[in-house]
């Protein structure tokens, strides 16, 4: 086993400045976070046309994906200083908003950080099947975009709350045995993952039913079955695929570049410095950039990987094409 070390590219004294947490920027990241969703849950129901129902839905899916990766941070401590009120926000702001659950997702992902593109990696088959071909990519994408993904995806989600599958995000399907499960030991399993799920998506539609129209929580469910999974995807090609050894710390993650649209879209929370969070995963989001340019200036990427923008990705992605240019004549 192989990880990441910070020896050579920051002191000691520089981690522990980038341990540092600042409550109030990670207030102030939630605030705007929500305040997004807020603009795109309302911004169809005062001004309905085509145009802002997609607008809406492609920033409510990367904003869902920007609940992911609070629930991602919360999971390891890096969002608020006072645990309780970290795991609080990780879950209710989250994990609940997008149907998962905190307690469950924190050792599994701490798995994938300690065996990163290993065979003990529970996301390895997230990073697999890049590149591909222009072809396959659009059928992708447009199975992203038109809810097939989602639909499989919460399917098996639920699957695993209620205990059928063993919990993995990483497409790896395991049936658990229901031999001798009681009706009590379901209907616990069903209180304990998906109670808090349930009653965060009752209370949005309620809200939205009291000062606006319930039919906008709609905007929300589409959007968790399209653009989310999109953003999923293309976030995911970014980080573990296309390397180039999966089993080399410094060529198995990339950190990719974004700009505001790019941020909407696959880097909420400065999640695109993917490579610093696996050298110091516990530093905070807000701290990500300065700890890019540190090692940048000593020449980690030198040998690490780092690329300037999520439209390279894409093409990185698609480069089977560029080898295969008669395919599907």
């Amino acid at each position: 086993m192989q990880q990441l070390s910070t020896n050579g590219f920051l002191t000691p004294e520089e981690r522990k400045e980038l341990m540092q947490m600042q409550d109030w920027k990670s207030a102030l990241a939630i605030t705007i976070h929500w305040s997004w969703i807020v603009f795109a849950l309302l911004l169809p129901y005062f001004l309905f046309h085509p145009i802002t129902v997609i607008l809406s839905l492609l920033i409510l899916g990367g904003k869902q994906l920007a609940c992911a990766i609070l629930l991602h941070d919360a999971s390891h401590y890096a969002v608020f200083s006072h645990k309780k009120v970290n795991d609080f926000v990780g879950r209710w702001l989250g994990a609940y908003p997008i149907v998962q659950d905190m307690l469950r997702y924190r050792p599994y992902h701490r798995t994938h950080h300690i065996h990163t593109g290993l065979d003990e990696d529970p996301d390895l088959l997230l990073a697999r099947g890049y590149p591909t071909s222009n072809k396959s990519m659009a059928r992708k994408f447009f199975r992203d975009l038109s809810g097939q993904t989602g639909t499989k995806a919460l399917i098996g989600l639920m699957m695993m709350h209620l205990g059928y599958l063993e919990y993995n995000l990483g497409n790896n399907t395991v049936r658990v045995s229901q031999k001798n499960r009681s009706w009590t030991a379901f209907l616990k399993t069903f209180y304990q993952n998906l109670s808090g799920p349930i009653v965060f998506n009752i209370l949005l539609w309620g809200i939205l039913f009291v000062f606006a129209s319930g039919w906008c929580y709609l905007l929300w469910v589409v959007a968790y079955l399209t653009t989310f999974q999109f953003c999923i995807r293309v976030r995911s090609m970014a980080e573990h695929s296309m390397v180039i050894d999966s089993k080399d710390p410094y060529e198995n993650t990339r950190t990719t570049y974004a700009n505001f649209i790019e941020k909407m879209l696959f880097a909420p929370y400065h999640v695109n410095y993917h490579v610093e969070h696996h050298l110091l995963m516990g530093v905070p989001s807000y701290n990500l950039p300065k700890m890019h340019q540190l090692i940048k200036q000593r020449g980690f990427f030198d040998k690490g990987l780092l690329e300037k923008n999520y439209w390279q990705i894409i093409r990185l992605a698609t480069a089977k094409s560029k080898q295969e240019p008669n395919e599907g004549a």
